[in-house]
């Protein structure tokens, strides 16, 4: 990179040579971080980018391909990495950060690169070592925090470390991106940093891959409805997911729409609870756990739904609103982080107070009891996903965050050095709708 970097005119649109970090990648899944990293580098590469991916390996997948115009350089786990005596994931990560770090190195010996993209505080460690080795940009997409996901409160030392590794990648980072407004002022807030260089580009979604033809949808429908309207959910089955205020709500419904069935699509570690409460409740007949439905499977259950509801406590950004709107779902979620960005009352789907059943049925009752406005609204949102979320509206966003990063970077830039303070004590973060939906 030339000295005189940081004044050069840099083009978002010229081709950029991107050196790309995440844990997961496809076939590796585990949730929606993967998929997000695919699309887009598969987005920046038909726009022209040059794009490297570096991620952990698979059984059975090739160390090196090229792939949807992308290459993918996977990181074999060392030896040790199998006898770790520990099961501790802090361990894990460590190791996991120094087998990354190698094919990284390797990667790079074959071409030079612009910029270096990592996704979330997996990848800190390499990321933050790439950048001072190879004097590049580092550019991190914070996709959420420690603190959001438990509410304020860190309770473990692992959760206090992911907090500190989660600050120090935040302020060695040239710009980071967030997902909405909510999350910009959530990391704003938490680490520190100048909401000047914190950028917020959305996530994205192919809206034509979440269009189920009519026949599956019918066919979802008749093997998951009953006489009565069908409410969904999907997604991960853990506590901030509030999946617990959706069953407390089943009742309400169920007295006020005869035949009413829910499916919950997904799998999680509160799944055993969930299924306990449903028993105490006497909802066996009308709740149902599919377990984890797939990308071919999904749309169309989506598709079939008189409401999907995401009764989420803590959200960033909401992609499975944005997915189930796509498959043609009138929405009802919850009011709080990137959820109050994507769907406007009465307009996009409807909403209600996170860890409030009441007022969760009330808002489902809106959807059930008016199908003419849930269809219109559910054709807004449609039509809404197609306008804002498209991945090549979000991967142009994302080069020119890439140009703003190499534009003030020069090969003499130091390392910024933060002290990262102690978190003993709950942590008092950004809650509901802090800001004006504008990209989101």
């Amino acid at each position: 990179m030339s000295p005189n970097a940081d004044v050069i005119d840099i083009n978002p649109a010229r081709s950029q040579r991107v050196l790309m970090l995440s844990w997961e990648y496809p076939p590796v899944l585990v949730g929606g971080l993967g998929r997000h990293v695919h699309a887009l580098s598969v987005a920046l590469a038909a726009a022209g980018h040059q794009i490297t991916v570096i991620t952990r390996h698979a059984e059975g997948a090739p160390l090196e391909e090229h792939v949807d115009g992308v290459r993918v350089v996977r990181a074999a786990e060392d030896p040790v990495t199998f006898s770790l005596a520990t099961g501790s994931l802090l361990a894990w990560t460590m190791a996991f950060n120094h087998t990354l770090t190698r094919a990284a190195l390797r990667a790079t010996g074959t071409g030079d690169h612009d910029v270096i993209h990592a996704h979330d505080w997996l990848v800190a460690h390499t990321a933050i070592t790439l950048a001072e080795h190879l004097r590049l940009p580092l550019v991190t997409t914070m996709h959420a925090t420690e603190a959001g996901r438990h509410q304020g409160w860190l309770p473990e030392e692992m959760n206090r470390t992911i907090h500190g590794v989660e600050h120090w990648l935040s302020n060695a980072s040239a710009r980071l991106i967030a997902c909405s407004g909510y999350m910009r002022e959530q990391v704003a807030t938490l680490f520190d940093v100048p909401t000047g260089r914190i950028e917020v580009v959305p996530n994205g979604v192919d809206d034509r891959a979440w269009r189920a033809r009519p026949r599956a949808v019918a066919s979802a429908r008749a093997r998951f409805a009953g006489t009565g309207p069908l409410i969904g959910y999907a997604g991960r089955l853990v506590y901030e997911k509030g999946v617990q205020h959706l069953v407390d709500a089943v009742p309400q419904l169920r007295d006020r729409h005869p035949g009413l069935r829910v499916l919950i699509a997904g799998d999680g570690p509160y799944r055993g609870e969930l299924e306990e409460r449903t028993h105490q409740l006497g909802l066996g007949g009308t709740v149902r756990f599919a377990g984890f439905l797939d990308d071919t499977q999904l749309p169309a259950v989506l598709g079939a739904t008189d409401a999907t509801v995401v009764p989420s406590l803590y959200e960033p950004f909401g992609m499975v609103a944005l997915e189930a709107a796509a498959a043609g779902a009138p929405l009802a979620v919850a009011r709080t982080g990137g959820l109050a960005e994507i769907v406007e009352p009465g307009v996009t789907g409807v909403t209600f107070p996170h860890s409030d059943p009441p007022a969760l049925a009330g808002a489902v009752d809106q959807l059930l009891d008016d199908e003419v406005f849930a269809r219109r609204v559910a054709r807004q949102a449609r039509s809404m996903v197609g306008r804002r979320y498209g991945w090549a509206t979000v991967a142009a966003r994302t080069a020119e965050v890439y140009a703003t990063a190499r534009r003030e970077h020069t090969p003499m830039s130091t390392r910024r050095t933060t002290d990262v303070p102690p978190r003993r004590h709950p942590i008092t973060i950004p809650t509901g709708n802090l800001l004006t939906p504008t990209a989101c």
